[in-house]
């Protein structure tokens, strides 16, 4: 799942792809990724890319005053194309493809999502904010608002809640997914299902973890085309995806707790004093 360093790198990059051209026409493969009527998908065509920006895990496309809006989510991703196809796309064809935008130069974007569950989506809206998604986004924790006395004021309001799911929340802290959230509590030597309500010292060090690992994957991203940006997220994972494998920092066996439609992963001797946690899937497997 693209998360705020990938979206933030896409964001780079399309920029200088698209600024200044004009959207020719925009095709959807997969009728269920568009999300909104008004104003129409027709609205966006003709119009000249302003500027392409990031909010949360938003991918946002500024056009002529309108928002071309694309949430990824778990299986959708970017693809770039010097010259797209004559014929448009087929609907609801099996090739993955949900949305190709075609510019005026014969360039254009396939907008593809892979699995069987679709949950991709585009909107076309006047305002950012007119996105249900992003109108409920709590802050975005690379800006300069985002201070630790900020953090911990969002620590304490969420008490006894598991701080892995805090951090996952996007109404809470944008942009920060399944992967990143590991490799936080990774970095910051704290168990997932530890609860929030930290205290003075361990909320600056989640912070401190928080606010680096974020950091760094945008500039190990900055300049990569959108074709390499899975490979360097999945070469620079600690722990997230990589169950089995020795933990880099003590050499210990990273540990998974799998969920009905995700998993985490973490390190016992970084993380939990030694101790696996409970599999509550196989648990329940077992009674």
């Amino acid at each position: 799942m693209p998360e705020l360093p990938e979206v933030e790198a896409l964001a780079q990059d399309l920029r200088g792809r698209l600024e200044g051209r004009a959207i020719a026409k925009v095709h959807i493969a997969a009728f269920s990724a568009l999300k909104t009527f008004d104003p129409p998908l027709s609205a966006i065509e003709g119009t000249l890319v302003d500027d392409v920006t990031r909010h949360g895990k938003f991918l946002d496309i500024e056009a002529s005053g309108l928002h071309l809006v694309l949430h990824l989510a778990r299986g959708g991703w970017v693809r770039w194309r010097d010259e797209v196809p004559a014929v448009p796309p087929r609907p609801n064809s099996k090739s993955g493809l949900a949305t190709r935008i075609v510019l005026d130069s014969g360039a254009g974007l396939d907008v593809t999502e892979a699995g069987t569950k679709k949950r991709l989506a585009l909107y076309v809206a006047r305002e950012p904010g007119g996105v249900p998604g992003i109108a409920t986004l709590g802050p975005d924790p690379l800006t300069d608002e985002f201070t630790v006395e900020a953090f911990r004021a969002i620590l304490a309001k969420e008490g006894r809640k598991q701080i892995k799911g805090v951090l996952r929340h996007q109404g809470t802290i944008a942009g920060i997914g399944n992967a990143y959230s590991d490799e936080i509590l990774w970095a910051a030597r704290m168990s997932p299902f530890k609860p929030a309500d930290l205290d003075e010292e361990e909320s600056e060090v989640l912070y401190d973890a928080l606010r680096s690992t974020l950091a760094d994957a945008v500039e190990r991203s900055r300049g990569l085309a959108m074709s390499e940006l899975k490979g360097e997220k999945k070469s620079n994972l600690a722990v997230h995806g990589r169950a089995g494998q020795a933990c880099p920092r003590c050499g210990d066996t990273v540990r998974e707790v799998s969920f009905a439609d995700s998993s985490l992963q973490y390190c016992p001797t970084c993380q939990t004093g030694g101790k696996p946690l409970a599999d509550r899937r196989l648990s329940k497997l077992l009674k």
